[in-house]
């Protein structure tokens, strides 16, 4: 099994040498993430997690639209940006096909286009542009936020069975706290600041959280760790939006596009900071934005979406 840019590869591959004793590969890698090659420039993929709109979920488009677009380019190029437009619908009961143009090759810089097809239409367009190493001084970046480590916090799936031991908690609310409990989510996820679930009262559009690929990936092509957390990126991103507005209940919440920019090197199956916030919304829109930070304050990527949002006009009831 190859990784992005070997000429014979047909997914991401695994990183170098062995997992630690006792650890397992990360899904994303094995499953979410390991497509089909058909023919040079045209792959197949399959799902693993399926969220509960019964929608595929968005950041797997991304994140394998970027591993066929790495298939395309040399292994010395790395991605320093994408942008994406979810443009159907995508069916959870069939796999995508990936279609690659290779739209430049350059001296510095390449783009390749990537098409997501089901049933014969696009769902989903992706332009990729990788670089060739290139050195400057002229860098700066801004600061990471202090918060307490992920050592000291619990996960989301902790947090949810805390919730669930409330004896107060709706039952309407206690079974869909419940499923999302069952979600077989293939990322580690650990908030800083978790909303309080029994209140509907507005808070400030940002959120902060830990996050991590769920099992082992190991040292490999960063282009591998770019994929992961493209998948990654999406989780729980549009949301954000959401935080001014709770009183309101979500009718439809889909993502319109995606953008990421690469800044620097990353494991993606170590913990990153995902700051995530939100300067607008409005028309049924909400936009949102996101930087991944490394535990040692390196920003690693910074994300941007736009995404329709539909609510009820009259508030929700209380989940108590």
């Amino acid at each position: 099994m190859g990784t992005p840019g070997d000429a014979g590869g047909a997914a991401a591959g695994p990183g170098s040498g062995p997992p630690p004793p006792g650890d397992l590969r990360s899904v994303l890698i094995t499953s979410v993430l390991n497509l089909e090659r058909l023919e040079v420039d045209l792959f197949r993929g399959q799902h693993h997690w399926v969220p509960a709109t019964q929608h595929l979920f968005g950041g797997q488009i991304v994140g394998q639209a970027l591993v066929a677009a790495a298939h395309a380019v040399s292994r010395d190029e790395q991605v320093h940006s994408l942008h994406c437009y979810f443009v159907r619908t995508g069916d959870p009961k069939v796999p995508v096909l990936y279609e690659v143009e290779r739209t430049r090759t350059g001296k510095s810089f390449s783009v390749r286009s990537v098409k997501a097809i089901q049933h014969g239409k696009p769902i989903f367009t992706c332009q990729a542009s990788f670089q060739l190493s290139q050195g400057s001084p002229v860098q700066h970046q801004f600061t990471m936020p202090t918060v307490p480590p992920p050592e000291e916090l619990l996960t989301q799936e902790e947090l949810i069975q805390k919730f669930l031991q409330n004896p107060n908690v709706a039952e309407g609310y206690r079974k869909r706290l419940t499923k999302i409990q069952a979600q077989d989510v293939p990322i580690d996820i650990k908030p800083v600041n978790p909303p309080d679930i029994f209140s509907s009262e507005p808070q400030e559009p940002k959120q902060l959280f830990w996050v991590r690929a769920r099992g082992y990936i190991g040292e490999t092509d960063m282009k591998v760790h770019c994929c992961v957390a493209a998948y990654i990126s999406d989780y729980a991103f549009l949301g954000t939006a959401l935080l001014p507005h709770r009183q309101y209940r979500v009718k439809f919440m889909v993502s319109l596009d995606h953008s990421m920019w690469f800044h620097a090197p990353f494991r993606a199956d170590h913990w990153m900071l995902y700051e995530c916030e939100s300067p607008w919304a409005g028309g049924c829109r909400g936009l949102v934005q996101g930087r991944l930070w490394r535990r040692d304050g390196v920003l690693a990527v910074t994300c941007a979406q736009e995404g329709v949002i539909r609510v009820e006009q009259s508030p929700n009831q209380s989940k108590l």
